[in-house]
């Protein structure tokens, strides 16, 4: 495998800067976190493309770029609280440990939960927290985030979400049918909910009691 520190400064020039990737902090975490590490070893050399990687049971790692701008879109602060729905192979979620104060992350399947958990604490990000389970529902006992991001495609927003978001938190999520979605930021005002598209995705299934049924 080629230089990893190499690899990312390249990944961050070529796919995030390069397609209007503003946000400083963002680009620091991606410069910071090892993406080699959250994908299994005979795909370790692709790591860095510009493209998803599976990661077994139907699920994936997100393309780089995707990742960047939902998280951009979601515009954590030092002090947030965040919620990630899909843990997945946990790289979205190391990203967002280095923006924001807390991560609270929901994987149905617990082999990929357990998976994702021995890679983030061989890397010492301790300032998330994993959970299995139905995230359609959110995590209602660690309510009100500040931010809520999904990480699989939608048929429609959960209602259970915008309700465990603070005032002025936002909700990223694609949402659409099973080939395509549209990616939306939510966010929940004083004067109701506000929604705004960033432009076409294409995402798994979320799965759940209110997403896809498996």
């Amino acid at each position: 495998m080629r230089d990893p520190v190499l690899a990312r400064r390249t990944m961050v020039e070529e796919q995030l800067v390069s397609r209007g990737i503003k946000d400083q902090r963002v680009l620091s975490a991606f410069l910071e976190v090892p993406r080699h590490k959250f994908v299994e070893e005979y795909l370790k050399y692709k790591a860095y493309d510009d493209y998803p990687l599976s990661i077994g049971y139907g699920q994936t790692i997100s393309q780089p770029y995707m990742v960047a701008l939902m998280t951009e879109a979601l515009a954590p602060s030092p002090q947030d609280k965040i919620l990630e729905i899909g843990t997945g192979s946990g790289y979205q979620a190391a990203i967002l440990s280095r923006l924001c104060s807390t991560v609270y992350s929901i994987e149905r399947v617990s082999t990929l939960a357990s998976r994702a958990r021995k890679t983030l604490d061989e890397l010492g990000y301790f300032n998330i927290h994993t959970r299995i389970g139905d995230g359609t529902f959110g995590l209602p006992q660690d309510a009100p985030y500040d931010g809520i991001i999904v990480t699989a495609g939608a048929p429609h927003v959960p209602e259970a979400l915008i309700g465990q978001l603070k005032e002025d938190g936002r909700l990223v999520i694609p949402v659409g049918d099973q080939s395509i979605q549209d990616l939306k930021r939510i966010i929940r005002t004083k004067d109701g909910i506000r929604e705004e598209s960033l432009g076409g995705c294409r995402f798994v299934r979320l799965i759940g009691k209110n997403g896809w049924q498996e």
